[in-house]
């Protein structure tokens, strides 16, 4: 009984409350999976309040699956500049040939064949098959993690508890409106069953909250994130006769791939052997797995013995490039280095 009131409250609470996202549809699936695709996928990492903007300039420019699959790789990048893990673009844009080339443009409407699919997790795949085909399929994110935990009081590490998470959350999943039931409990653990602070006075399933009857909110869910590793390393400005600044694509597989940049390493050790001079400007970015301390060379020099190009500065917009190459863009402009 208390899996099923669980999930009607929260249904409940949605119809009132649940938030209006461009991606979103109330009352069942979502007449076009394009759209739940690409959010999903750009709502990997990143928060909702981020991707709003980037999604629809992205569907204004790729308003379907054929669109996407016969874009220019690099005009993809471009839009997708400022969102970060780059990775999810060239996914997105693999998985688009497919879609096209095999599927005729048609998304599929099997778990397992989206499993199959570039960049495509259990999660993923479950909330397409919920959100775009009104499948009772649970997604298991960060939200519905926590919501799980409190609800049913799980006071071990998250880590090891992922089954007996997932179980729990099916257990509430809805047969009946399971795309709401998504949203819903997606939302909720957005906006009432937050990280800090939850809005227990105005919770609707408070009475069913084992954490809240023992006083231990604030202690659930148990998630230890090792500290990140710090890097030191340095990009080179190089600054040719005519004014112009030097670049070069990273190559199609890794971290950044495929995007344009500064030349540069996380290390410190030189990628270019040319007299650098110090510039006092830094910048500093976080990625998964590390934060990276970035000092900014200047190197005056026509000819670089490195694969790029040198393009003026009223160009350098015009390429994709990395949030940290910007970030070190934008500094130097400070300090009149462009």
């Amino acid at each position: 009984m208390m899996d099923s009131g669980i999930t009607i409250l929260l249904l409940e609470w949605f119809a009132l409350h649940g938030r209006d996202l461009p991606w979103r549809y109330r009352g069942g699936a979502h007449p076009n999976p394009y759209h739940v695709w690409v959010s999903e996928v750009m709502l990997q990492q990143t928060t909702v309040q981020t991707v709003g903007p980037y999604f629809h300039r992205f569907i204004e420019r790729f308003p379907d699956v054929i669109a996407l699959a016969n874009a220019d790789i690099t005009d993809v990048y471009q839009l997708w500049q400022g969102l970060g893990y780059y990775s999810r673009a060239r996914s997105l844009h693999k998985t688009a040939g497919i879609l096209a080339n095999e599927f005729g443009g048609k998304f599929p409407d099997n778990h397992d064949t989206w499993l199959r699919m570039s960049g495509i997790g259990p999660y993923t795949a479950a909330s397409i098959m919920a959100l775009g085909f009104n499948r009772a399929e649970t997604a298991v994110d960060g939200n519905v993690t926590r919501v799980v935990c409190r609800l049913y009081g799980l006071d071990r590490p998250v880590g090891e508890i992922r089954n007996e998470i997932h179980a729990r959350a099916c257990a509430l999943t809805s047969h009946t409106h399971p795309a709401d039931y998504t949203s819903a409990i997606m939302d909720f653990g957005a906006t009432v069953c937050t990280p800090r602070n939850p809005q227990c006075e105005t919770c609707p399933v408070a009475q069913y909250c084992r954490a809240r009857q023992q006083g231990r909110v604030d202690q659930i869910p148990i998630t230890a994130k090792p500290p990140k590793k710090e890097r030191h390393g340095v990009a080179y400005l190089i600054k040719n006769a005519h004014g112009q600044f030097f670049i070069r694509r990273r190559p199609g597989r890794g971290l950044l791939a495929g995007l344009y940049e500064l030349p540069w390493t996380d290390d410190g050790t030189p990628v270019i052997h040319l007299p650098a001079a110090e510039t006092g400007v830094a910048v500093t970015h976080t990625f998964t797995h590390f934060k990276l301390y970035l000092d900014i060379k200047i190197i005056d020099a026509d000819a670089v013995d490195l694969d790029g190009l040198f393009i003026s500065a009223n160009e350098l917009d015009t390429y994709p490039m990395s949030t940290l190459m910007k970030k070190a863009f934008t500094a130097a402009r400070r300090k009149n280095l462009i």
